[in-house]
């Protein structure tokens, strides 16, 4: 019987770790869709953005309340699924609490910490589901987090309730078990939080009390699993790539907007000037139109997003009704990389399918609602820059299309003839200092 049930377990993980693979190697062919950009500046600055703002999420921590309960599930993450490099060794190998017998009364403390992280992860679930369901907190309400995106966290968090819920059962029908089989059910020493369940299961006989044990250890590993392979497909895929998005992003201050090096080159040609680089190739497209256009970065950002809303929430354009909303602008931009993968995958067009991310996902209404005041980019948790992704679609508007408002051309040719927004001379430009006393 533990043979067979040896033989279960390989099948699961090797069916798991294959999906896992296959859904992984997608998602970086969706990314490198992007163009190319050789980041290897500041490599210090860079490792200590992710320790302090992705392990340590220092920007959470605007607003406590919500950032205790978030790193609870973050801590309980990282540190619960150290318990589950031993369901996989037991599940292999055919024993039970392997590491038990070496670390002895240090196993007992690690349990009680994993409980404590169980209980924690619990109960913030729990508040997070009010949140959002409840209380209706405003950012959660937005016309983009309708539908399945809404359905995608209230189903993240009510797996993580249960699968918490099964730890704590498999634990406490596993401490009666220890008095009933002392030869299979090692001694694990007290456990504080599931010692207060093993009164529900104190009457049972001993097969049910193994049945119950058996059947949670299956549902926490198998929901494990499945959990990872559903993480993939959701929002919750910036558990990952919070770490590589936070090391990869922009380090210029905050209003920097990067020139065009082609465009830089011609004006400086014109000024008399030395060009920075020489111009050996065609400048392909001014700006972008489709995700292709955007440097591998950016794209890996979209996949990192959180969807948490933040950035929406301090953007003027949508506090003032505007269409804009910087959390859709990331959603629309993995939504796109989503359907050209699928597309690809399946033999089809791919971004060659006549659609574009400009027009089809994001219109100009929104993009020129930016005031490209960078709230957004300083909102983020981790980083995410959508205002680059604002900035290049417009670009395109402007430099590909003419497509720009008629107010923004005249400011465009007021720039160009009079060296300033403003319709007057440029030996105009000081009267106004003439009535200061």
């Amino acid at each position: 019987m533990e043979i067979l049930q040896q033989i279960v377990f390989v099948l699961v993980l090797a069916s798991a770790s294959f999906v896992i693979r296959k859904r992984v190697l997608r998602i970086k062919a969706n990314i490198h869709l992007g163009k190319p950009n050789d980041i290897k500046d500041h490599p210090n600055e860079r490792l200590k953005n992710v320790l302090l703002i992705a392990f340590g999420q220092q920007k959470m921590f605007k607003k406590i309340t919500p950032a205790v309960l978030h790193f609870f599930i973050y801590a309980g993450f990282l540190i619960i699924n150290l318990e589950v490099l031993e369901f996989i060794i037991d599940g292999i190998v055919g024993t039970h609490r392997v590491f038990a017998p070496f670390l002895g009364g240090l196993y007992p403390v690690l349990m009680n910490l994993f409980e404590f992280l169980a209980v924690a992860v619990l109960i913030a679930c729990v508040c997070f589901l009010v949140r959002r369901n409840v209380t209706k907190v405003e950012r959660f309400q937005s016309p983009e987090i309708k539908g399945w995106a809404k359905l995608d966290a209230n189903l993240i968090l009510t797996i993580e309730i249960v699968l918490m819920a099964a730890i704590l059962t498999m634990n406490a029908s596993d401490q009666l078990l220890q008095s009933r089989e002392p030869h299979h059910y090692v001694s694990t020493g007290s456990i504080f939080f599931s010692s207060f369940l093993t009164p529900i299961f104190s009457n049972l006989s001993t097969p049910a009390l193994i049945f119950i044990e058996r059947f949670a250890w299956w549902f926490h590993i198998i929901g494990i699993l499945g959990f990872t392979v559903y993480v993939t497909y959701s929002k919750h895929l910036h558990i990952f790539l919070a770490f590589p998005n936070t090391y990869y992003s922009n380090l210029e201050q905050k209003g920097h907007v990067k020139n065009m090096p082609i465009v830089t080159n011609e004006v400086k040609s014109m000024l008399g000037l030395p060009s920075e680089t020489a111009a050996t190739t065609e400048p392909g497209r001014f700006g972008a139109k489709d995700i292709n256009d955007l440097t591998w970065n950016v794209l890996m950002s979209a996949y990192s997003c959180t969807e948490c809303g933040r950035c929406t929430s301090e953007c003027p354009a949508n506090l003032t009704g505007k269409k804009l909303s910087p959390r859709k602008i990331m959603m629309d931009t993995r939504d796109r990389m989503e359907e050209v993968g699928r597309s690809l995958e399946a033999g089809g067009a791919g971004l060659n399918d006549g659609k574009f991310l400009l027009g089809d996902y994001i219109t100009k209404e929104e993009i020129n609602a930016c005031t490209s005041c960078n709230a957004c980019v300083e909102a983020c948790p981790v980083l995410i820059n959508p205002l680059e992704i604002i900035l290049e679609l417009r670009r395109y508007v402007a430099m590909e299309e003419s497509g720009a408002p008629a107010q923004w051309n005249a400011v465009f040719q007021n720039i160009e003839t009079n060296f300033a927004p403003w319709k007057f001379a440029p030996s105009d430009r000081f009267n106004w200092a003439k009535e200061i006393k």
